[in-house]
């Protein structure tokens, strides 16, 4: 367990997994982070549909709004991260194909 794996993380893991009423996980979004957290927190993961589609950076940026250091962040968190990108592309995915 890295470090990060706290037992109030285990506590926010539990919570979140447990939750299924998207009005319920907005809520608690909302009381846990700021505007701004949920904002670019939600721009990240457009930006790597964006990424996953095979869009350059300059049209990623046009259309997210990220900057250029965020794109690559993300780009590199697809590639060598630790997969958490990788599985909520492939949630979006499957509601889109009504799985």
């Amino acid at each position: 367990m890295s470090e990060l794996r706290t037992p109030e993380v285990e506590d926010l893991l539990a919570v979140l997994s447990a939750l299924d009423d998207k009005d319920t996980i907005f809520q608690l979004l909302e009381d846990l982070f700021t505007v701004r957290e949920i904002r670019e927190t939600s721009q990240r993961l457009a930006v790597a549909r964006q990424l996953d589609a095979g869009n350059s950076y300059a049209s990623i940026e046009k259309v997210t709004g990220a900057s250029a250091t965020t794109i690559a962040r993300v780009s590199k968190c697809l590639s060598y991260g630790a997969g958490g990108y990788n599985a909520a592309l492939n949630v979006l995915d499957d509601l889109r194909k009504g799985k």
